[in-house]
């Protein structure tokens, strides 16, 4: 093997100016290819591009970028209030998604409150005289922003199968999907490459975060043993219902992400073991079927009227941390526009009118008791810090409205889905942004409490 000598490097005239060239000839070659095939990871939503389109509106198509707007929401002559806005929920206490229309099913509109998080509590305080068995005994328990307030961070996206890219891909699915994302970042190199990765992929405000991909479809039997998953009873506020519990699907970044010291689950109600909904619900009588819903803490439906939570609004003190009431920190599901203020809560049948909406049919609902507030709209659904006081305090000082609610402030109405006793079992409708209200009847309402 011949060896280089000193005069043999000299020959190469690596000076410092031919480094400097070679440097720049290097980085102009590598930076296009760096903009056209950035070096990071595919996410799931990538591969679910191929045959399927996310649901929602977002970003300026969004029909909440205005709903500060006093003057847009005002009761206009001769005009009946109007859907603005439809929302779902399908991971209780995360981030909703804003829709254009919503199929309406007994249960509530389609995908909400599909799933909800839990953690395994321990018996506290016991007995003495308890036994050992009863001091071991553990139970899952919902949690919701309340508990946790950074679950308002874990954004869900709802991917349905696109007719239109199956085809172009020779395939045929009925198949759904959510993305659960939130917020995670590595310490050291990892963080930092996952950093560079999370900008060069999705923008300069990009952060690193890890996806969770979850079947919408309740899974079969033998889907159920091949991932293992358990149905267990889960208790919400003070129900006990036996529902899929799929823990294994979730990281355990996730319970760490969001402050969990016990075991947490992910729970999927079980579409044959609906919760019955009794105290303010039409009976099976009145509403021609057994009044259900699934995860929802009470009711199948709640509805918002924007002019009520401008009034209110206009009530609660304000700071650095609280410049305005957003109506999603009330998890609406129906958001009105052009009803006085307040005028929702005398109503007790409504029914809503295509209106721009030409293409569906009237939808009744029941409109079953006021919403009673906690603490959870404190939380701001853009960053998941919780208010100190606000806006419970001034709720409760303001809205102490229902005398089956004592000292409770309340904002909103609940909602129960009324059918045209001709669909049989077949009960399902659809209401859409642009149909109008029509107040069919109207009367006192008192809550009635679980």
């Amino acid at each position: 093997m011949a060896i280089m000598d000193l005069s043999s490097l000299n020959n190469l005239n690596l000076d410092a100016g031919s480094i400097f060239l070679l440097a720049i000839t290097i980085c102009a070659f590598l930076i296009p290819v760096v903009v056209i095939l950035p070096p990071v990871g595919l996410q799931k939503g990538d591969a679910l591009l191929q045959t399927h389109t996310k649901a929602g509106v977002e970003g300026a198509r969004s029909n909440l970028k205005n709903q500060f707007s006093a003057e847009e929401h005002a009761p206009a002559d001769g005009k009946p209030p109007r859907v603005h806005s439809l929302v779902v929920y399908p991971v209780k206490s995360c981030r909703g998604i804003e829709l254009a229309r919503s199929r309406v099913l007994p249960s509530g509109l389609q995908f909400d409150r599909l799933f909800m998080f839990a953690q395994l509590k321990s018996p506290f305080p016991v007995a003495v005289d308890s036994t050992d068995a009863e001091k071991s005994q553990h139970k899952w328990e919902f949690v919701t922003q309340r508990q946790f307030s950074r679950l308002a961070n874990v954004t869900v996206d709802l991917w349905l199968p696109d007719e239109m890219k199956l085809r172009k891909q020779s395939m045929r699915s009925d198949e759904a999907f959510l993305i659960l994302r939130f917020p995670w970042k590595e310490d050291g190199w990892r963080g930092l490459f996952a950093t560079i990765a999370a900008k060069l992929g999705r923008g300069r405000a990009a952060e690193p975060e890890i996806e969770v991909l979850l079947p919408v479809d309740f899974p079969s039997a033998a889907e159920i043993k091949e991932k293992g998953y358990t149905f267990e009873n889960v208790k919400i506020w003070k129900e006990t219902i036996n529902a899929l519990n799929m823990e294994n699907e979730l990281p355990d970044e996730l319970r760490r992400y969001l402050g969990v010291s016990n075991k947490l689950a992910l729970f999927r109600v079980d579409p044959e073991q609906l919760r019955e909904v009794y105290r303010c619900a039409p009976s099976e009588e009145e509403a021609g079927y057994q009044p259900v819903t699934g995860f929802q803490d009470a009711y199948p439906l709640h509805l918002m009227n924007l002019s009520s939570v401008q009034k209110f609004s206009s009530e609660v003190p304000k700071d650095d941390d609280l410049k305005e009431l957003d109506v999603l920190r009330f998890r609406p599901n129906i958001i009105l526009s052009g009803a006085p203020a307040y005028d929702e809560e005398t109503w007790k049948q409504i029914r809503l009118k295509p209106g721009s909406s030409s293409l569906y049919n009237d939808v009744s609902f029941h409109v079953s008791c006021r919403t009673v507030r906690c603490k959870m709209p404190n939380v701001d659904q853009e960053s998941g810090l919780r208010h100190p006081r606000e806006p419970d305090k001034s709720l409760r000082a303001q809205r102490a409205v229902d005398e089956g609610a004592p000292l409770m402030g309340c904002l909103g109405m609940q909602l129960t889905p009324l059918f045209d006793p001709s669909l049989g079992e077949d009960r399902a409708a659809w209401i859409a942004v642009g149909m109008t209200i029509d107040v069919e009847e109207r009367g006192n309402h008192v809550y009635i409490k679980q």
